[in-house]
């Protein structure tokens, strides 16, 4: 087949590989330029670069709904276009233009966690599981009938760097498969049901962020969601930002006022109250394990708060 490809960073780096190495032919590649949202600089395996190293010609855009983009397109007379992490709205003037529609690949089990950051959000959110969704393009944003759709669950252990790795290897597999599907003429694709449909915005400095009023469990979860390379949950003691590198939910439930620094654990944590019914006594606290300092020290939670007292805000 014939396959134009949008794509960006290394989802759309591993995607645009797999599809060139099941023997599809691009004749043109679409990416973002480079960009310093701290996001958009973690994996940031080039496209431009994969496309230049097999000679297939590259647009650089933010957005490609222009003139150019649309004529290009059109002049490839191709099968399919595939896009992989894209960040803006492709219209319908482009999506439409292959003979047997765009295959849009996002890391979520759609019709949930459309939009972005979907694996921070999912674990933040305690989901059970997180996978792949080959889908078609609409005129919706990641709206459109699902080809394929795999998933992995989430281990208690995991961080999103793990889900991350399992999610990614998944990317050019499914594409391929859907290209394969695609290439039999099939349109009787699964709808998404619209009722389960939830969208997500960018993550950034502020949404990780701890607060304390948050269950245990919840903050576990944003500090395992926030790992390096990832930009930290963090919150300030004594007015300098502190960022949580591990912590877990106690199993025995600590009462007093959110934020407090209560106790050292058994475990090597200390214990800091948590939630906003922690007043009454029964909720569990967060066991923080391992901290980075406003100056980068990395240090555990013993060595770092060696007196109990005071408050994390």
């Amino acid at each position: 087949m014939r396959v134009v490809f949008l794509g960006y960073m290394t989802w759309g780096h591993r995607t645009l590989e797999a599809i060139l190495g099941a023997g599809h032919e691009v004749p043109l590649v679409i990416t973002h330029p480079d960009s310093d949202d701290p996001y958009e600089t973690i994996f940031n395996d080039s496209v431009a670069e994969l496309a230049a190293k097999h000679d297939i010609p590259v647009l650089t855009r933010t957005r490609a709904n222009d003139e150019e983009v649309i004529a290009r397109v059109r002049t490839a007379e191709v099968d399919a276009m595939v896009v992989s992490n894209w960040r803006t709205r492709l219209a319908p003037e482009v999506f439409t233009i292959p003979r047997l529609g765009t295959v849009n690949v996002h890391d979520a089990l759609l019709p949930a966690y459309a939009g972005f950051a979907p694996l921070n959000w999912a674990l933040i959110n305690d989901e059970p599981e997180v996978g792949v969704t080959a889908h078609m393009m609409d005129a919706d944003f990641d709206a459109g009938d699902i080809v394929l759709q795999w998933a992995t669950p989430i281990a208690e252990d995991d961080t999103v760097v793990d889900l991350f790795d399992r999610t990614l290897a998944m990317f050019g597999p499914i594409t391929v498969a859907g290209l394969a599907e695609l290439a039999t003429g099939r349109t009787d694709w699964t709808p998404q049901d619209r009722g389960r449909a939830s969208y997500f915005h960018r993550r950034s400095d502020v949404d990780n962020r701890i607060d304390w009023t948050w269950p245990a469990r919840d903050l576990a979860n944003l500090v395992r969601a926030q790992v390096d390379p990832y930009p930290n949950a963090w919150c300030l003691h004594d007015g300098e930002r502190l960022r949580i590198l591990e912590a877990r939910a106690t199993d025995r439930p600590y009462g007093g006022t959110p934020g407090r620094i209560f106790i050292r654990d058994d475990d090597g944590g200390v214990v800091v109250v948590a939630g906003a019914e922690a007043r009454r006594g029964r909720n569990p606290g967060l066991s923080i394990r391992r901290v980075r300092t406003a100056g980068g020290r990395e240090l555990s939670a013993l060595e770092y708060f060696t007196a109990m007292g005071g408050y994390l805000t």
